[in-house]
């Protein structure tokens, strides 16, 4: 892993302010906000015809996403970020005007070495006309019906994998594959009002797969100027917290290899600045960046591509953010800051 270039860097860019729909109650965001993030010293470097491009289908209720959650029209923001001295601060005011959740009772901020801080500030614009990006919510709710299916071994590039797997759930019961869908839809919905044509993956979570292969190729197909694919992690239970997965050059996807690098980067600054959730203690040693080669999704991509492990299903603290709406869209709206971060400083 290399590391990141000294000096200071400052951009703005644009982020959706939103409102947030909650079984019955809503709050807005309109007051300017502000949080601290910290970037890492090190760190590396869907089924349907081919040429097709599948659009998002809402869940009931809207495009925002489950649990009677919608995002609406709202301020725009913009995030400042600039590479300096600071620490990160789980626990900021963030938009909605509440606080995040700190991680976990005892657990320490995230922070590391190079300390970029990022500012929420109102900022009208569509800041994202003319980009692509392609969200691949992890798995379908309706592979646990489906397992000889999504078993059948398919090409990663380097090796064979399964085509997809049912994915995580809280002790509780609460699966993976409904989180994603949700974060995904509301994630959606603020790069589409920021003006970004968005590609998901699957159009809802009944169905079965795609194959991992499937849900590389969409985003290639769609020439995304950036994609990511949104997952929760099932680790052991005393291990908390979020870590953004890059590719390691197999060779054939060597040329995303870089720009990936400045997107796993950027989501990981919005998201701890954004969320609260603290840098994972169980892998990324520390830094919530990990660089692997055994995905198909980031084997296959020609497009910039991440995964981002947004905590652990299986962690009770994590968990409880992870069935909380107002959690989620927190989740979308620091994922849509890290997008917007690169595609302006790209």
């Amino acid at each position: 892993m290399r590391p990141a270039r000294p000096g200071t860097a400052t951009f703005a860019v644009a982020l959706l302010g939103m409102t947030l729909g909650l079984a019955g109650c809503s709050a807005s965001s309109t007051p300017a906000v502000s949080a601290t993030a910290t970037a890492g010293q090190t760190g590396a470097a869907a089924t349907g015809p081919a040429g097709s491009l599948p659009t998002a289908t809402s869940p009931a209720g809207g495009q925002a996403g489950a649990a009677g959650g919608s995002s609406g029209s709202g301020p725009v923001a913009s995030a400042t970020v600039a590479t300096s001295p600071g620490s990160a601060s789980p626990g900021s005011s963030l938009p909605g005007g509440t606080a995040s959740p700190s991680p976990t009772p005892g657990a320490p901020a995230a922070a590391d070495q190079t300390g970029q801080s990022l500012a929420l500030q109102p900022l009208g614009g569509r800041a994202l006309a003319g980009k692509v990006i392609v969200i691949d919510p992890g798995h379908n709710g309706g592979n646990g019906r489906a397992a000889s299916r999504i078993a059948q071994l398919v090409n990663i590039g380097n090796g064979t994998k399964a085509c997809d797997t049912t994915g995580a759930q809280t002790n509780a019961g609460y699966a993976e594959s409904a989180f994603t869908w949700d974060v995904a839809n509301r994630l959606a919905a603020l790069l589409r009002q920021a003006g970004a044509t968005v590609v998901l993956t699957r159009s809802s979570n009944t169905g079965v797969g795609p194959c991992i292969t499937e849900r590389a190729a969409i985003g290639n197909r769609a020439h995304a100027d950036a994609a990511i694919s949104i997952h929760a992690d099932g680790a052991p239970t005393g291990g908390y917290g979020f870590h953004v997965i890059e590719p390691l050059s197999i060779g054939r996807n060597a040329a995303i290899v870089g720009p990936s690098d400045r997107l796993a980067r950027a989501i990981r600054a919005t998201f701890a600045a954004g969320t609260g959730e603290a840098y994972s203690t169980y892998t990324g040693g520390g830094r919530a960046l990990t660089t692997r080669s055994d995905l198909g999704g980031l084997n296959l991509s020609t497009v910039p591509k991440v995964f981002i492990e947004c905590a652990n299903m299986r962690n009770a603290g994590d968990a409880g953010r992870l069935t909380s709406p107002v959690w989620r869209q927190r989740a979308a709206v620091a994922l849509a800051a890290g997008l917007t971060a690169y595609l302006h400083g790209s």
